[in-house]
């Protein structure tokens, strides 16, 4: 008997219920004219929002990461992966973003996942909007908190959360995307960070979308609503506006000292190769 039959029965229903995916193969660069599954497409679906992924000083800046440091790595951070590029891209993206310290993980994935589930624990709460990305979801999953989904940009609603739900918890964390990746919409963030203060909770910002698109110089939705030193987390990634790989928080200097130490990722996976780093 094949063990595997109920996968096959499961993939079966994909393709009945007309869900079934195939992968569409892209033969060249990302960019406005694609040739996809071997025709010349405009492509109206990458995330390469400014066209960085092709830039000439990126793949020098690549090639030249390449020739002197190898294509990978070849360790995790906390024991020889941690490479000076890699210290001199989380000093820039901390200016950057003008906060005390930046963390880099392998993606943007990684780091909600990793960060999530090392700053809560049992005997928290996470309140999350219910259009929050996968990330979000699988972090919340690991971290062992209680959770609450609040409805989409409801203010009303996440305030009726922390009200009835504060004082039964240690630490309360709400999380939202700064901008919502499917629809585009931003998040109430002025609205987030005044309940936030008002019901001593911590706030968490998603800002894949918007890192590199608003804010000043794409600074991201905190500088766009001028809310500097009022978040708690900004998570931001180098694969979207950014053009290359890899996520990152901005945070204090002691969150990062605690996810050295309790970021998964960081632990166990390999850190970004240094061709990445070096053209971020």
């Amino acid at each position: 008997m094949n063990n595997l039959n109920y996968l096959e029965n499961l993939v079966q229903e994909l393709k009945d219920d007309k869900v079934y995916r195939k992968l569409p193969i892209n033969y060249g660069p990302i960019q406005g004219v694609i040739n996809l599954n071997g025709k010349e497409v405009i492509n109206l679906s990458s995330n390469n929002y400014l066209g960085l992924a092709n830039h000439p000083r990126l793949k020098k800046a690549a090639i030249e990461a390449v020739e002197k440091y190898g294509v990978g790595a070849g360790s995790v951070r906390t024991i020889v992966g941690n490479q000076d590029l890699l210290e001199e891209l989380e000093t820039v993206l901390a200016e950057f973003k003008e906060e005390e310290a930046v963390t880099c993980f392998q993606s943007g994935f990684n780091c909600n996942m990793g960060t999530i589930q090392a700053i809560v624990q049992k005997g928290d709460l996470i309140i999350s909007d219910e259009l929050n990305h996968a990330s979000i979801i699988d972090g919340i999953r690991l971290s062992r908190a209680d959770k609450k989904i609040y409805r989409h940009s409801d203010m009303d609603h996440l305030e009726e959360i922390l009200k009835s739900e504060r004082n039964n918890y240690n630490n309360v964390l709400i999380i939202t995307d700064g901008v919502f990746s499917m629809d585009g919409d931003l998040a109430k963030l002025p609205e987030i960070v005044k309940l936030a203060k008002k019901y001593n909770a911590l706030t968490y910002v998603d800002d894949a979308h918007g890192s590199g698109v608003l804010g000043r110089s794409g600074r991201g939705t905190v500088d766009y609503f001028n809310l500097h030193g009022q978040v708690d987390f900004i998570i931001g990634t180098l694969s979207k506006a950014i053009g290359v790989v890899g996520g990152y928080v901005a945070s204090k200097k002691i969150v990062k000292e605690w996810l050295l130490h309790r970021g998964r990722p960081l632990l166990f996976s390999t850190a970004l190769p240094p061709s990445a780093t070096a053209a971020t």
